[in-house]
């Protein structure tokens, strides 16, 4: 007779192989002894990895995807499970301890800090596009600012042919259609949502004193309004809508050139219109890190400086710093100081694959200070 037996709860757990040898069955059970013991030794290592929860930004999910990927490559003990839900269910989920790590866009704003000491974590910097679809002019890039995109987004700015994108765009004027305007916006809790509306907020005063800025706003009445979910909902909501207009995140911008979609040329602080390249990004990023506080909260949204986009943020990591064991503390830090490390989650292949931009040493630094609060 054969018997497998696994003692004790713990990653200490024991595989005990009990056989009574009965007659000629000794050989013939061997092999099913050994297959169990495997087995439940596949078990325990199982049971004895740490799970680790991320949920969140959609902007910032094809990179912790590829980060999750590489270091569970190397490092077994940690079970780490993304999700896409959103830059505010991000939040609220780390808030309310659902999940280790809320991804967002947004950081958290002293309403909610005051109720919650969470920690917002600079991982990586991000920036988005505004895209378009209208048919002939997508191989143009459209000179658009924060007040005609106010002005589209609140229905007072209906067609494409509108004097004010005329103005705008007067090599273009003529082949700019009169068909109505779709703006595309997002229905879920968004720190997309977030950095756009604080560029609406911060260039247009009727934007900031009416819908404002949010993960979450009411947005204007618009007959012609589309909602959509996620940045890849944004993706396949202006592809399908001809004479739409959506905000959608940088890393999506493979996609946005699968779906032969057009973006925007943005109006910065100093009165140019740029494109969302690494140079602009990165100067924008530039004159906004002096600026950043020792708690990383910051907007980085309309910059100044000549060269400067002026839809760029920090994609955050919100932490709660006082986690329920051990085990999960250590495992959450250990990632965190890979993902904050330049021979780890900084590495450019990881960053160029979703065209984000590394952090500076000054504020790796502010990052890892914040990680090391987490006990």
């Amino acid at each position: 007779m054969l018997s497998v037996r696994a003692r004790g709860d713990g990653p200490e757990r024991r595989i005990a192989l009990v056989i009574v040898h009965e007659g000629n069955y000794m050989r013939k059970f061997t092999a099913v002894a050994l297959a169990a013991v495997f087995a439940l030794g596949s078990l325990a290592a199982a049971r004895a990895a740490t799970p680790i929860l991320e949920t969140g930004s959609s902007l910032l999910y094809p990179l912790m995807n590829l980060w999750v990927a590489s270091y569970q490559a190397k490092n077994h003990t940690v079970q780490i499970t993304t999700q896409s839900t959103g830059s505010g269910t991000g939040i609220s989920q780390a808030i309310a301890g659902v999940a280790q790590i809320g991804a967002s866009d947004a950081y958290m704003g002293d309403p909610q800090m005051r109720g919650h000491r969470m920690l917002n974590i600079p991982l990586a910097i991000s920036a988005q596009q505004i895209n378009y679809n209208i048919p002939g002019l997508n191989n143009v890039h459209l000179h658009l600012s924060g007040p005609v995109l106010a002005g589209i987004y609140m229905g007072r700015i209906k067609y494409w042919n509108d004097p004010q994108i005329k103005a705008l765009n007067r090599p273009y004027a003529g082949r700019l259609p009169h068909r109505t305007i779709i703006p595309i916006h997002r229905t879920d809790g968004s720190g997309d949502t977030f950095i756009f509306s604080q560029y609406l907020s911060f260039t247009t005063p009727m934007w900031s004193h009416g819908p404002g800025y949010g993960t979450s706003i009411s947005w204007p009445s618009v007959s012609t309004a589309v909602g959509a979910n996620g940045n890849p909902g944004m993706v396949q909501a202006c592809k399908a809508t001809p004479y739409s207009i959506a905000y959608i995140g940088v890393s999506f911008i493979n996609e946005t050139n699968k779906a032969g979609l057009g973006y925007a040329l943005l109006k910065n602080r100093a009165g140019r219109f740029v494109a969302p390249t690494a140079s602009t990004i990165g100067s924008a990023a530039a004159a906004m890190y002096p600026k950043t506080p020792r708690d990383e909260r910051i907007s980085l949204v309309f910059a100044p400086g000549a060269n400067s986009y002026p839809i760029i943020n920090y994609e955050y990591a919100i932490v709660n710093p006082h986690q329920k064991n051990a085990e999960t503390r250590e495992a959450l830090v250990k990632f965190l100081s890979w993902v904050l490390d330049h021979n780890g989650g900084q590495e450019m292949h990881f960053l160029n694959a979703v065209h984000f931009l590394p952090l500076p040493a000054s504020i790796a630094k502010l990052s890892r200070e914040q990680v090391a609060q987490i006990h």
